[in-house]
């Protein structure tokens, strides 16, 4: 008997509706909110707005595209958290009445666990995914973590940044330098024609497993004032190469780190996930690292790695096959701890 899960996200500024049977994707609409642009950043009020005018439009959309009918899904899959509360409301408010209409099973799902499951969309026959346990790298404008996985319900946090994300990183960075937001992507474009070596940012002396960003930040700012107070035009002049070191070094940070993990918990299956996911200079070098270290490395496709609802319709249906569904009266939360 064939399962099928309609999962929905608006945990942030992207609206996103999609459909999966038995693993295998039929559809995923995402519309995604320009206005942000402007103000290099996201807006929440303005987000939540614009969750609630595209949210039909949106669903309806990936019905058609999955050639499906509202009357064959068997449970609906949505984000409860983290993210926006704001954006949270509007989706888990569509999921609940949607599900209680058609009288199907309700399935809230973190959004972190579906960044991590991302992996296991099925989208084609070649596709593959890791096999458990294994390490995920989950990297995002929000998140910056390693964790051990254990099984599709089973995932434990075991490092994590205790201040700014990655994202936000290359984000805040980028508005330094006065590029449009989001930054990270412009950044990595402009990577592509810079020397990593050009600047050494300073690196954050963390214990264990966790990260920091803060340090990172200070350090661009104060090493670009130095420069500017020395050569007027350094930026316009050096901004690729600026991009590329500053790559270069929330790179470096990632992958120690992922290398102590390693060490630690001596599983050499490593999968990344998340936004930042979609930096080529990060999957390249995860890439020449496994190759030199004997790992599996299992890259998400770009598509998969920014917020979308294919990854929490295949959280819901793990959820579903597990027997765990949701009360109609649980709340989304902006802050929302996996387990």
């Amino acid at each position: 008997m064939s399962v099928t899960i309609l999962g929905i996200e608006s945990s942030c500024d992207d609206t996103s509706a999609a459909v999966i049977r038995d693993q295998f994707l039929l559809s995923n609409v995402i519309s995604s909110q320009d206005v942000h642009k402007q103000y290099g950043g996201v807006v929440p009020e303005l987000a939540s707005r614009a969750h609630q005018a595209n949210i039909v439009p949106v669903v309806d959309t990936a019905l058609r595209n999955a050639g499906v009918t509202i009357s064959e899904i068997d449970a609906i899959a949505y984000t409860r958290g983290p993210g926006l509360l704001g954006s949270l409301l509007v989706g888990s408010s569509f999921a609940k009445g949607a599900a209680l209409a058609l009288g199907v099973p309700l399935i809230s799902v973190n959004h972190l666990q579906g960044h991590v499951l991302s992996h296991f969309i099925k989208d084609d026959p070649t596709a593959v995914h890791p096999s458990f346990p294994f390490l995920c790298l989950l990297v995002s404008g929000g998140h910056t973590q390693i964790m051990l996985v254990r099984s599709p319900m089973e995932m434990d946090i075991v490092g994590q940044t205790i201040d700014d994300a990655a994202g936000e990183a290359f984000d805040k960075c980028a508005k330094v330098l006065g590029l449009p937001y989001p930054g990270g992507p412009v950044i990595d474009k402009l990577a592509t024609d810079g020397n990593p070596e050009f600047i050494k940012f300073a690196k954050p002396n963390i214990p264990d497993l966790d990260f920091s960003f803060s340090g990172l930040k200070t350090s661009f700012l104060y090493t670009l004032r130095d420069r500017l107070n020395a050569e007027q035009n350094f930026i316009n002049e050096h901004l690729p190469d600026i991009c590329a070191s500053l790559q270069q070094t929330i790179i470096e940070i990632l992958l120690s780190k992922v290398e102590q993990a390693v060490r630690k918990y001596r599983i050499k299956e490593i999968a990344i996930a998340g936004g930042v996911a979609a930096n080529s200079g990060l999957r390249n070098a995860l890439q020449l690292l496994g190759h030199k270290k004997g790992w599996k490395v299992y890259l998400p496709r770009k598509q998969f790695t920014t917020d979308n609802a294919a990854m929490i319709a295949i959280v819901g249906y793990y959820s579903y096959l597990a027997g765990k569904t949701s009360p109609l009266d649980e709340p989304p939360l902006a802050r929302l701890p996996l387990g």
